[in-house]
């Protein structure tokens, strides 16, 4: 009897989603896209997606025992165990199964990802064989990726690499090989959670934001078929057969038909102009839409590819190879794209003429389309800039009439920050700031190397692999009854060279009294702090955001490593009331505290933004005087702690005006700070000022030491 298959949802019964199911389906029809990048929220069918894919695509012919999944039709992609065949390869070594779908951990190496020597073959026969890596298996199949953006760029880029060249090159320990690596690259991400970088981005053909909001009928649904999926897979399964099998066909139809689409001048002009309008950099946006195109024409089962067909693969191809400004949001223009595309009809599509004969029907075409959403985003536009100015006045006299809420200003253009511990030491925390080697027994293992006296960390693989080639040497010099089944030698000895990113903590404490909001220096400070943001997206420096005001501190945003939501915090941030100085340092000193026991390697950066005008102190004053004199003591010895805890920081002095005490300098010299007045901020300065403090941490101190 034969044996069911393992059970998977239904890839036509999943409810809405469906620019994701089309990017996917359009990838199962035609490989060369490039793959896809689902970017979305937790639980909106990402993972489920993908794996139904796999069960709905038909299956394929390989040559039995072959583990690069060869198809016996194609001569001339055989890899060279099939090619050594000389030919004679025939039905009896065909067999077929289902399109692979191999998952890749975020913690693959790089052997087990592209493929090393084998060393069991090595030990046994003393020959180099070749042992393939995932990219290997997935050959005609499916590679996903879940959380995509948390992989080592150093394998993104080799993945994407094998699958826009549609082959994979190894040159490593005296092997080279090459073999096909034709597969559907998918991945999964959520951007909470960082994002990738642009270079990598633009190598996915397509990407798809993933709506998470359903109406209350399509949470209905889903919730009904999950439960009844998850009580009988099977018969789930056959429900969705018919509907399974439909979808099938339609894929190998569109497949067959697809060589025979064609894309005239006109539209390959239209997709070139499209690209250049979006400003896409470099060329690929402009193949990935042809080819989008020409293959959604084909799922249509059309051999012309229309203006329909480029607008869809525009909203696909371009989404995230548009140009944006940091920290907004992928989001396609669409004005632009409508105004192309009707202008583009007008000129070339067979209608037009007719249309343009009557003046009421090109008036109401006119009217029905540009006009509908222009009132109404007139309507919505009108309201917006009268509600703020009538509603600000309610909403700031409620509880602390002081209370303001400033844009953030324009952001600087800031220069890399470098950060190279001195130490050497492996440091766990998440970033892209530096890279330490180091002895230890935590890291990422990289390469092995010879020892320089004991070895601390063994690298087992590495001191098979320098064994094996000298075992039948050794085996038949050494004696018969030794029983030894691997001879090693002191010289075969290597151990681990492991590689640690180090990540940075900056933690931004912001003054966001009363006096901040005096001339809109608010606007300036979030405009500073917005600066450094953008190179902590560019490093994946974990950020946190502190604000003081009133009476007490705020953790605005708890370390985090998506400084989209920093951006977000940022501009909700209030200004108003006193300030409570003191309060901003000890909450600074908390979170460090908190995050060096969760990582005691962690690099912290304290970033104060102040005029220095203390008058509000806090509870625990009772050593000092009372009044604003007590708070200013208060803020003085609390900066002192930050000193003897050794925390590099930096105090950006806010203040303002022709009068200037003259009060932010001292807290400073008391956090042994570097100094730099807002008047003098710079981006160049700034960068400078950041960089040369990091790496003044040697060690982690205790934050409170006794006194």
């Amino acid at each position: 009897m034969a044996q069911r298959i393992e059970p998977r949802f239904p890839f036509t019964a999943i409810v809405a989603q469906t620019t994701m199911k089309r990017a996917l389906l359009l990838n199962a029809v035609n490989p060369k896209i490039g793959g896809v990048l689902v970017r979305g929220k937790k639980g909106t069918a990402k993972s489920t997606a993908v794996r139904s894919l796999a069960a709905l695509l038909p299956e394929v012919a390989v040559v039995q025992g072959c583990p690069y999944n060869c198809e016996p039709e194609n001569r001339q992609g055989l890899c060279q165990r099939c090619d050594a065949s000389d030919g004679s390869l025939g039905d009896s070594l065909t067999v077929t199964r289902q399109v692979p779908i191999v998952d890749l951990p975020v913690g693959a190496t790089e052997d087990r990802l592209v493929g090393s020597l084998d060393i069991e073959q090595a030990i046994k026969t003393g020959t180099r064989v070749f042992e393939p890596g995932l990219i290997a298996s997935t050959h005609r199949g499916i590679l996903y990726i879940d959380e995509v953006n948390l992989l080592n760029d150093h394998l993104v880029d080799i993945l994407l690499d094998a699958a826009a060249m549609g082959r994979n090159y190894v040159e490593r320990e005296g092997i080279s090989i090459t073999h096909q690596a034709q597969f559907i690259l998918v991945g999964t991400m959520n951007p909470e959670e960082g994002d990738l970088r642009p270079q990598l981005l633009d190598r996915f053909g397509l990407a798809v934001e993933v709506d998470g909001s359903f109406s209350p009928e399509e949470r209905q649904e889903v919730v009904r078929r999950r439960i009844k999926y998850e009580a009988d897979p099977y018969a789930f399964m056959d429900g969705w057969l018919q509907s399974e099998e439909a979808e099938r066909a339609r894929i190998l139809r569109s497949q067959a038909l697809l060589p025979q689409v064609h894309v005239g001048e006109e539209i390959l002009k239209l997709i070139t102009s499209i690209c250049a309008e979006y400003e896409v950099d470099g060329m690929r946006g402009d193949i990935v839409m042809y080819k989008t195109a020409s293959t959604i024409a084909a799922y249509e089962d059309r051999t012309q590819v229309t203006a329909e067909d480029v607008r869809e693969a525009a909203f696909l191809a371009l989404l995230h190879r548009q140009r944006r400004q940091p920290f907004q949001q992928p989001n396609l223009v669409t004005e632009q794209l409508d105004s192309m595309i009707e202008e583009f009809q007008n000129q070339n599509h067979p209608r037009e003429p007719e249309v343009s004969s009557g003046g009421d029907d090109d008036q109401s075409e006119g009217d029905s389309d540009p006009p509908d959403p222009d009132p109404e985003l007139d309507d919505r536009e009108s309201p917006e800039p009268d509600e703020p100015d009538e509603s600000d006045p309610p909403t700031g006299p409620g509880s602390q009439p002081e209370d303001q809420l400033f844009e953030v200003g324009t952001p600087f253009s800031v220069r890399s920050l470098s950060l190279q511990p001195p130490d050497r030491r492996a440091r766990r925390a998440s970033g892209k700031r530096s890279t330490t080697i180091t002895d230890s027994s935590s890291g990422r293992y990289v390469r092995a190397r010879q020892p320089q006296g004991k070895a601390k960390d063994l690298a087992l693989d590495a001191t098979l692999r320098a064994a094996a080639q000298h075992q039948e040497n050794r085996r038949a010099g050494a004696a018969k009854d030794s029983g030894a089944g691997v001879l090693v030698e002191p010289w075969d000895i290597r151990e681990k060279v492991r590689e640690s990113k180090a990540g940075s903590l900056v933690l931004f404490v912001v003054d966001a009294s009363g006096s901040m909001g005096a001339q809109r220096r608010m606007v300036a400070v979030k405009g500073a702090i917005l600066s450094l943001l953008l190179d902590a997206y560019q490093r994946r420096d974990r950020v946190g955001l502190i604000s003081f005001r009133g009476t007490a501190a705020d953790l605005r945003l708890p370390p985090t490593n998506s400084v989209d939501l920093a951006q977000v915090h940022l501009q909700e941030m209030p200004t108003g009331g006193r300030t409570p100085l003191s309060a901003g340092l000890f909450k600074a000193l908390e979170v460090i505290e908190t995050e060096r026991i969760k990582d005691r390697d962690v690099l912290p950066l304290v970033v104060l933004l102040s005029d220095g005008r203390a008058n509000a102190a806090t509870a625990a004053t009772s050593g000092f005087s009372s009044g604003v004199a007590g708070a200013a003591e208060e803020a003085i010895a609390t900066a002192g702690i930050i000193r003897a805890g050794r925390i590099p920081s930096v105090v950006v002095d806010t203040e303002d005006g022709y009068i200037k005490l003259g009060l932010a300098q001292p807290i400073a010299e008391a956090m042994g700070a570097h100094y730099v007045k807002l008047e003098e901020l710079r981006a160049e300065s700034l960068a400078d000022t950041v960089r040369l403090q990091l790496p003044s941490t040697v060690g982690n101190p205790p934050l409170f030491p006794e006194v």
